[in-house]
């Protein structure tokens, strides 16, 4: 062969080694990534899990204090309602007004 020939199929060579060495190293750093966060999956369920429980319980909780208010407010006192205290009223005598 001709050297020019020899120098293109080296170049070709070089172009597809690249390409095939870049697409596999994707290939292996995108397994590693995978099997990493596989590996996290059930932590991170059980935690959702866990926040949806948090959130339904203080939600339940304050449904029951709105409806218990409610209930309290509707149903009123069960007694007579208090007379209204008697306001002292001041005795006044004669043309003094300051009472003396």
């Amino acid at each position: 062969m001709e050297r020019p020939g020899i120098v293109v199929l080296l170049l070709v060579g070089l172009l597809i080694g690249t390409g095939v060495g870049s697409a596999y190293a994707r290939a292996r750093r995108g397994w590693a990534d995978y099997q990493t966060v596989k590996k996290t999956v059930p932590g991170a369920r059980s935690a959702a899990w866990l926040l949806i429980k948090v959130a339904t319980t203080k939600i339940g909780v304050i449904a029951l204090l709105l409806v218990g208010a409610v209930a309290y407010a509707a149903a009123g006192s069960d007694g007579e309602p208090a007379a209204p205290a008697e306001s002292p009223s001041p005795a006044v005598t004669g043309s003094d007004p300051a009472g003396r």
